[in-house]
Formats: structure tokens, sequence, C-alpha cells
């Protein structure tokens, strides 16, 4: 496993960081060919992701301050350097956006649907990461392709390579589906529920994280968020959309 790319004395650049930064600018440049497929302004729709991404980021860092204020008064650099991307940073990074698509008028099924594969593409990159960094574990096995990944000496799944085959094909395929989909919405809600069962499988190769709470145990978590993705993606699928012409295609 290499964590970081350079190394010497306090100058450090981790291997995660960087292949993380290059999926977003992946995505975004993606972004621009997608946009023209299902009709909107490549500009406008690269403005939006780029949005999006500084407000997760400046929403997760500002949740982190107020809620470890006096850890910021007292080491507000070694604490900026935390991960800190929670759920509610999520759920508050949705609803910016949304504002943020509304008063730019960009009609949000076409947008989300222009996302989807820009989405599984930076997957593919932040799970290279996860297999950089050996923090994506799986369960012990004996196929040939097994990985140790220190201090463990057991051959385990290397689940992270999985996690980015997965996500490229599902970027192949969502970029192929966006030429042929006959609703608006529909690539968006095949991504949901792709990813969601994914996600799902990969944790039945995946070292368990559990809840502490005896509810939480009865699934992983990622198998509650992968559920989730499913349970959207057909929401998203069912709701009355806008058909799109043969000319629009």
């Amino acid at each position: 496993m290499h964590p970081y790319l350079l190394h010497s004395g306090h100058l450090f650049l981790p291997t995660f960081g960087l292949l993380a930064a290059a999926g977003l600018l992946a995505a975004l440049s993606l972004s621009l060919r997608t946009a023209r497929t299902v009709g909107l302004p490549p500009d406008r729709l690269w403005d939006a992701g780029l949005f999006a991404l500084l407000a997760a980021f400046l929403l997760s860092r500002l949740l982190l301050i107020v809620t470890n204020l006096h850890s910021f008064l007292t080491y507000p650099i070694l604490l900026l350097t935390v991960p800190s991307l929670t759920e509610f940073g999520l759920l508050l990074t949705a609803i910016a956006t949304l504002v943020y698509l509304h008063f730019k008028q960009l009609p949000l099924r076409p947008t989300l649907d222009a996302w989807a594969p820009c989405a599984t593409l930076a997957w593919a990159f932040l799970a290279l990461g996860h297999f950089a960094e050996g923090s994506d574990p799986g369960l012990p096995t004996t196929l040939p392709w097994a990985l140790r990944i220190p201090p463990d000496t057991l051959r385990l799944h290397p689940i992270a390579l999985y996690a980015m085959l997965l996500a490229l094909a599902l970027t192949a395929l969502l970029h192929r589906h966006l030429c042929i989909r006959r609703q608006q919405g529909e690539t968006a809600a095949l991504a949901l529920a792709l990813t969601g069962v994914t996600q799902f499988l990969l944790t039945f190769l995946r070292q368990p994280n559990l809840y502490p709470d005896s509810l939480g145990n009865l699934l992983d978590p990622i198998q509650w968020a992968a559920l989730g993705m499913i349970a959207l993606g057909a929401l998203l699928y069912l709701l009355p959309r806008k058909a799109i012409t043969d000319h629009a295609l």
C-alpha cells in the first residue's frame, strides 16, 4: 500500500487526496460532455458541479468547527486536517445545490441525469484512493488475486479494486444510457439503484462495521445507505416525468 506519494519530514502528500482531486476534476470534465447529451449548457453544468463541490467542502468544515469549537480554538490547523464529510453535511450540500439549481434555472432531472456517470467516475477514483491507503479491507479469502494489507497477515478480498472496476463499468453503462433514455430522470434513477445494489453486495465481502445498538446491527451501515439509494432511485423513477422527444435525443 502507498498512503503517501510524498513524505519528507513534515511535508507529505496523501495518495487518497490526490486521487480524490483527480477524480473530481475528471467528473467535472465529463460533465461537459454529458451536458451536451441531455441538452444543457456545458458551462452552466460545470459551474453547478463546482458549486456543489465547494459547498460540500465549506459546509463540512463549518460543521466540524461548530461541533468542535473548543478544539478549533486550541488547534485550528490540526482540526481542519481531519476528514469532516458527514451525512448531515451531505444533506446541507444537497439543499444548497438544489437552491443553486433553482436560481440558475437548471432543470433538476436532466441535471441529475448528466451528473450520474460523473458521480460514478468520481467513485472509481475514490475507490482507487482507498486501495492505495489500504482503508477498505475485505474478508479473508484464498483467491489468487487476494491481497495482504499490513499489518494484517491474512490475504483479503481487494474490495477497493472491486469497487473501482464496478464504478468504471457503471460509468460506461450510464454514459450509454444517457443517449437512449426516454424520460427525464431515468439515468439518475438507474444510477442510484445500481450503485445501491453494488454497494449492498460488496458489503458481503467487506469487513463489517456495525452500529453499537441492536437495531443497527440488523444491517451494516453501508447496507442501510445502499437500501436508501435503491428506494430513492425507485421513487425518482416512479414520479411523473417529462418524456424526451426524438428531436431532443
